[in-house]
């Protein structure tokens, strides 16, 4: 995939750490380095640079080989923050206003899109507020946020927001609300 154990900095070691201490999965912090996941969300930093120097050309260049290499489409101008971990990844697309908070999972084919072809739009994607996780499958369409801590379902459909603390499941999604404790507390449909 183009990325060796040893060209790899402190802040990917300690990214690639996170990942170690909480997946079952990796017999060694070795095999993390191997995970899609890990390689896309690595390479996109500097995809990202080339993007907000406004080398589009460039920054797109680089995210096509990244998605070639490990099925995961993250455009450049996505906000990705720290500890994001894209679990198995295959199919995973990450549009260009997304924002996706830190050590959010997303499983293999979330997808993360647009609704429409809303040219100048500033704001066309998801935002993923810290700690939340997507479901395999999921797809989550428009200018939405996914609280912190909040889940969406596998295969789940999300065009609304979901708050803080909740669950979305379904097609289209419904909440299913929780306290911190995550003990249940009601449901709506959206």
């Amino acid at each position: 995939m183009g990325m060796l154990s040893d060209e790899l900095n402190e802040a990917h070691r300690d990214f690639a750490q996170y990942i170690y201490d909480n997946d079952p999965a990796p017999h060694s912090l070795e095999e993390v380095f191997l995970y899609p996941g890990f390689q896309a969300v690595v390479r996109h930093i500097a995809e990202r640079d080339l993007y907000l120097q406004e080398d589009y050309y460039g920054a797109r260049k680089m995210a096509e080989a990244t998605r070639k290499d490990t099925g995961i489409e993250i455009h450049p101008g996505a906000q990705i923050g720290e500890n994001v971990f894209i679990d198995h990844g295959m199919g995973v697309v990450i549009g260009e206003t997304a924002i996706v908070g830190d050590r959010v999972k997303l499983y293999h084919g979330v997808t993360l899109g647009g609704t429409g072809n809303d040219k100048g739009a500033k704001k066309r994607h998801p935002t993923i507020q810290h700690d939340a996780e997507v479901g395999a499958n999921a797809t989550v369409l428009g200018n939405v946020t996914i609280g912190h801590h909040a889940k969406v379902g596998a295969n789940a459909v999300v065009i609304h927001d979901v708050p803080p603390y909740a669950t979305a499941v379904g097609v289209p999604a419904r909440i299913i609300l929780h306290d911190k404790n995550w003990n249940r507390i009601g449901e709506y449909s959206i």
